[in-house]
């Protein structure tokens, strides 16, 4: 049903799945999609309303995908059914709904590269999933004070497209990352350690990234709307870089 589910069987995934090819010394491919929904879905509580793609990310040998539209959805789903590797292909529920642009024809895309969604030349701001609609909806507010922010989707959290997230930070020399996860050993947290590992030099402010708050999911909605990451989680960050002396 969702990925809350799939830790009954994670042993599975991460000693057998992840492990085969290495283990057999190569003589053995894992042609393997696990997919279903993941992170919050409504009112659905602590115990289904996890993200765990960095869980699953951790683990060499898998691939881990999170689309953000029907688009890449499609394109990439077919691109891991065709690879001989086990993928991890988490969607949201909350996405099931939503309509774009899908071509009739036969396209695949490539697993492991991320995409500029909006062009922008004051801020960059990277993240993936159905969380990425507050960026989009944050970015069109922050261009009413002069703010043009550039977003890039992921796409793919395993493998993931370092060198797209270098070049777009040179642009600007800002970042931030917005995430629906808890703040602890999280994806943000493995792109704020490569950035500041790998070009240092460009920052010109300390990176921001948001998350949800460092507790399981509250099943109140008022209590689940303060949760969750949003809009004006993201203006408040941007603003943070933009404004930092």
């Amino acid at each position: 049903m969702t990925f809350n589910f799939a830790l009954v069987g994670i042993d599975q995934i991460i000693n057998n799945a992840a492990k085969i090819r290495q283990m057999s010394g190569g003589q053995f491919p894992c042609p393997i999609v696990f997919r279903g929904p993941t992170g919050s879905a409504g009112q659905l509580a602590a115990t289904h309303s996890q993200a765990f793609e960095s869980w699953y990310a951790n683990c060499p040998g898998l691939k881990v995908i999170i689309p953000s539209n029907p688009y890449d959805a499609k394109g990439l789903l077919k691109s891991a059914i065709r690879d001989n590797d086990p993928v991890i292909f988490m969607e949201s529920e909350q996405m099931y709904g939503d309509k774009g642009e899908v071509p009739e024809g036969e396209y695949t895309l490539p697993i492991g590269v991320a995409e500029i969604k909006r062009k922008g030349k004051d801020d960059r701001i990277i993240s993936f999933g159905k969380i990425i609609k507050e960026a989009y909806t944050a970015a069109e507010s922050l261009i009413k004070d002069g703010i043009d922010c550039e977003i890039i989707d992921l796409r793919t959290i395993r493998p993931m497209d370092y060198q797209a997230i270098f070049d777009s930070v040179k642009k600007t020399n800002r970042l931030v990352i917005l995430e629906e996860a808890w703040p602890f050993g999280n994806v943000a947290t493995e792109i704020t350690y490569q950035v500041q590992s790998e070009i240092f030099d460009f920052l010109d402010a300390p990176i921001e990234k948001i998350n949800t708050a460092d507790t399981p999911a509250p099943y109140s909605p008022v209590l689940l709307a303060e949760w969750l990451p949003n809009s004006v989680d993201v203006i408040k960050a941007v603003k943070k870089v933009m404004y930092r002396d």
